[in-house]
């Protein structure tokens, strides 16, 4: 396993003050993807962003772990829209 692609979840959740169990739970829900090398677990580094958004919204906004699923569901719907959007524009310019 390339090292400079994952990061710790016990360093994960130093750096930000959490209960690795936390991690654990997203995992659980299906919200960050968790590899498991030996006897420990690992974030994959392009997961990043996406638990460190989930955190922000669990700590700061006090928001629930399950609204926080809905919430991270209707971003990647926002995302996969806007993708389209880009490109049908992009096919439209073609035609002009």
């Amino acid at each position: 396993m390339n090292q400079d692609k994952y990061i710790a979840i016990e360093d994960f959740c130093t750096s930000h003050n959490i209960a690795s169990e936390f991690v654990s739970r997203l995992y659980d829900m299906g919200l960050v993807d968790v590899v498991f090398q030996e006897d420990l677990q690992y974030l994959p580094i392009q997961q990043l962003p996406k638990a460190e958004k989930i955190v922000r919204l669990y700590l700061d906004l006090e928001i629930n772990l399950e609204g926080i699923g809905v919430i991270t569901d209707l971003l990647d719907r926002i995302q996969t829209m806007q993708n389209e959007i880009t490109a049908l524009h992009n096919k439209l310019r073609r035609y002009e």
